[in-house]
């Protein structure tokens, strides 16, 4: 997909890659350069919001008590 830009520095995101990231009226996006490309990410209006439900299935609780008591060893032998 190709769109112009107009002297007044705006362009249009078309319209597949709306409806594909429900991109609407009023929605923020992210401008990323890193010298040679430039990304453009969608951010939600509430980012914490989005971020529930990510860690789902990633046994969370146990890592963080395994790695507390891997701290503790460590700690004891210090």
């Amino acid at each position: 997909m190709q769109t112009a830009v107009t002297k007044r520095g705006q362009t249009v995101i078309p319209a597949a890659i709306r409806k594909r990231h429900q991109i609407g009226g009023g929605a923020r996006l992210v401008w990323l350069d890193d010298g040679e490309t430039i990304r453009i990410v969608p951010t939600p209006a509430d980012p914490i919001a989005s971020l529930r439900g990510r860690g789902r299935g990633e046994r969370l609780t146990e890592r963080l008590l395994k790695e507390r008591r891997a701290d503790r060893k460590r700690e004891e032998k210090g």
